[in-house]
């Protein structure tokens, strides 16, 4: 839903849950009829929200074992950025 209004966009409470009444209750205000600018806005709620990467998961069926290795293979990103971040290299700590 789009509605037009000179309100200040309140960015800090974007993050939802994930319900489906929650992805239905989306609602941006247009200023001065800037609609490229709400659909911007819009797209950043929506990806912030987990919804694009929640409605690209479920786009085809994932066989369970696809599922493991993706779960794994994220766990092993997950590892290395911690890794990364405390200074950890691969190899010897001389």
């Amino acid at each position: 839903m789009i509605r037009n209004s000179d309100k200040k966009e309140d960015f800090d409470s974007i993050r939802k849950s994930h319900k489906k009444e929650d992805f239905d209750s989306y609602s941006i205000d247009v200023r001065n009829d800037n609609v490229e600018g709400a659909l911007r806005i819009l797209k950043k709620r929506i990806q912030k929200d987990g919804l694009f990467f929640e409605l690209k998961k479920r786009e085809f069926y994932a066989k369970p074992s696809e599922k493991r290795r993706m779960k794994k293979a994220a766990a092993i990103i997950r590892q290395k950025k911690i890794q990364s971040k405390k200074g950890i290299s691969k190899g010897n700590k001389r």
